[in-house]
């Protein structure tokens, strides 16, 4: 118990930002005693109240503190989508995400995007999304789906990606919001599809689900650290272990239903391309 408090005291200053002077300042905690709980040398558990300033200052449970659960620190937290206005410049919360793709080298990353996913998108689908939009810019989310994009090329990242058969369907007859989107431009989507679903694959693996049997709300799963669900112009980021495990089990449940597996993808959006 004593090793678990040690090392999640750890995770808790790592994730706080702070050095351990200004963690102790903030949490109300006297320097040298927490240099004493971070040493390996010490053999004696804090105080409750030490216990309690830092559980009441940064959002974790004693238990969890003391490795009697494993719900994790920083639970959720709301992001707003933020507009930048600098030329060729990200928006905060697209930096972010790209941070949180990077801190997940190694895992798995899984993705239910809104549309389509971002890395495959056209220039022109992009536009069509977004230039009305009142929280980002079509270049923002360009130059994000271009970064997506080389790590998969580059990286070799692991990106599994599930959405409904439906959904894509919709896209190729130009339903709902589709309705106004040019078929030349549907079309060239579609042929990026085809050439990238085959060039990307193992690394990106699309996965279809029938619409009819399953739902999902868009959402990123970075490996087991994080969850980030979009709920439109802001994102619900989750970091509790148990909420991770639970969204990347529906993930799998998503997976297990899939009616068109990964290597048929691009197949399919060549015969959808036939049919227009």
């Amino acid at each position: 118990m004593l090793a678990t408090f040690r090392d999640r005291l750890g995770v808790v200053i790592e994730r706080s930002g702070l050095n351990q002077s200004k963690f102790a300042a903030a949490t109300g905690v006297d320097r040298s005693t927490l240099s004493q709980l971070l040493s390996p040398s010490n053999r004696r558990l804090p105080r409750v109240e030490t216990m309690t300033r830092v559980a009441d200052a940064h959002q974790v449970s004693i238990d969890w503190l003391l490795g009697l659960t494993h719900g994790g620190p920083m639970q959720a937290e709301m992001m707003e989508e933020q507009t930048s206005f600098a030329m060729n410049a990200l928006a905060p919360n697209d930096e972010r995400l790209i941070e949180w793709f990077g801190e997940a080298a190694g895992y798995k990353v899984r993705y239910v995007p809104q549309t389509l996913p971002d890395l495959l998108k056209t220039e022109a689908v992009i536009r069509h999304e977004l230039d009305d939009s009142v929280a980002s810019r079509p270049e923002q989310k360009m130059e994000t789906a271009a970064v997506r994009l080389d790590s998969i090329r580059t990286a070799g990242s692991d990106l599994e990606c599930c959405s409904s058969l439906q959904s894509l369907q919709s896209f190729a007859r130009g339903e709902g919001v589709w309705r106004t989107f040019p078929i030349a431009h549907r079309r060239d989507q579609l042929r990026q599809i085809a050439e990238l679903a085959d060039e990307l694959y193992p690394m990106f693996r699309w996965f279809l689900f029938d619409g009819l049997q399953r739902y999902a709300v868009p959402i990123t799963i970075f490996g087991p650290q994080r969850a980030a669900l979009y709920l439109g112009q802001m994102y619900l980021v989750l970091t509790s272990a148990d909420h991770v495990r639970t969204l990347s089990n529906h993930f799998d449940d998503l997976i297990r239903g899939a009616v068109v597996q990964p290597p048929d993808v691009a197949q399919l959006a060549r015969d959808l391309l036939a049919e227009l």
